[in-house]
């Protein structure tokens, strides 16, 4: 299945497969971007994911502009200063190449670029989703972690200093127009960072499964992004190499993020002030902290936690919901610990001072409002300090 290119839709057009950044071309033309700005990361600048986007842009775009300045947790100057470099180049479209920081950079700099400023304007939470209106110029996501999902979702998460915590950008019309999802360009992603942006898409399914809005199809489609994670993750932290891990992998992050339109839980307001505060990456900050979550809504989410024991092959016949949901934590602590993600916020540097400060910006943001049990500033306290 993985030796040939394949294209579907949902709705974002997926190209994916060993191989697949050679489209690229194809892509432009098909979406009428004439002149792309590419949106990247410094890092990335110097691997070899990006010679192979430069390799495929030889010839008519070989000369294209190009913003690298994306930090590993992106913040508002980062699209303000991408947004400029767009308008001065005449740039009609975006690619954006990388992690989930670059990719909702581009997406942010489409919406920038077509509507006034501050950024924090768009804030979903604060009903900003209602001020943004279309067209947007056409962005094209390409991938180059498997966690995020970002390369098709309606969203874009963005540091504002100003307010000192991150801000959800959303729209339907963010989502890109093509992702092109290629496996060779994360065969280079170091072990650790496999790890923790795999459990990133885990914890997007698992959040989005426990999540009370009704949505039976994104059920269905977390479900499934479970089912990946749990079958394809370790392989591909121990075989960088292992393109059908790879592969998986990174479909496991896109059905993480077509799901996550149910929206999230408190897992992630937990891990969205860690990297604010102390830029600890995402994917990392959601691991450790999911199973104090998960303990936290056992009895709330039980019948969902007992098919995810099922998923990672425990027999639960005969259990009771709460005892199956029991052996679904223990199986997702296990899963971290073989993996390498660190057992504790403490262990990543976070200061036990610096929790009270988490609590209020983690109360601040809005995913704990669909947790499947409803949480008080202070029980998202009592989750840092158990996870700490």
């Amino acid at each position: 299945m993985l030796k040939d290119i394949t294209r579907f839709s949902f709705p974002t057009l997926i190209v994916f497969g060993p191989g697949a950044v050679a489209s690229l071309p194809d892509c432009l033309s098909e979406t009428g971007i004439q002149k792309p700005l590419l949106v990247t990361d410094p890092g990335l600048v110097k691997t070899a994911a990006f010679t192979k986007v430069q390799e495929a842009l030889k010839g008519k775009h070989s000369m294209i502009p190009i913003f690298s300045g994306v930090h590993p947790n992106p913040v508002e100057e980062d699209v303000e200063q991408a947004g400029a470099q767009f308008r001065s180049n005449g740039c009609d479209g975006v690619i954006g190449l990388g992690g989930g920081s670059a990719l909702d950079v581009a997406k942010a700099v489409a919406v920038r670029v077509t509507h006034d400023g501050p950024l924090a304007r768009y804030e979903a939470q604060a009903g900003g989703y209602l001020l943004i209106t279309g067209p947007l110029p056409p962005v094209i996501a390409i991938p180059t972690t498997a966690g995020t999902g970002s390369e098709v979702g309606r969203s874009a998460v963005i540091t504002i200093p100003a307010l000192g915590r991150k801000i959800v950008i959303f729209s339907p019309l963010l989502m890109p127009q093509r992702a092109i999802e290629d496996p060779e360009l994360t065969v280079s992603l170091p072990p650790l960072l496999t790890a923790s942006t795999g459990m990133d898409a885990f914890t997007h399914n698992l959040e989005s499964l426990t999540s009370p809005v009704f949505h039976p199809i994104c059920d269905a489609v977390a479900l499934g992004g479970l089912e990946l994670v749990i079958t394809y993750l370790e392989r591909a932290v121990k075989n960088g190499l292992d393109l059908e891990a790879r592969g998986f992998m990174m479909i496991a992050a896109s059905m993480g993020a077509m799901a996550f339109q149910k929206d999230l839980g408190a897992a992630h307001s937990l891990a969205h002030p860690l990297s604010a505060e102390y830029g600890m990456q995402h994917g990392m900050a959601n691991a450790i902290c999911l199973p104090a979550v998960m303990r936290f809504n056992r009895e709330a989410a039980s019948g969902h936690y007992a098919r995810v024991a099922a998923l990672f092959g425990v027999n639960t016949h005969g259990m009771t919901g709460e005892e199956a949901a029991d052996r679904a934590i223990e199986a997702v602590s296990g899963l971290n610990q073989r993996i390498g993600i660190p057992a504790r916020l403490r262990d990543c540097g976070i200061p036990e001072e610096g929790l009270a400060k988490l609590a209020d910006k983690a109360f601040e943001d809005s995913c704990h409002l669909t947790n499947p049990r409803p949480c008080t500033r202070d029980d998202l306290l009592r989750l840092y300090r158990e996870c700490w």
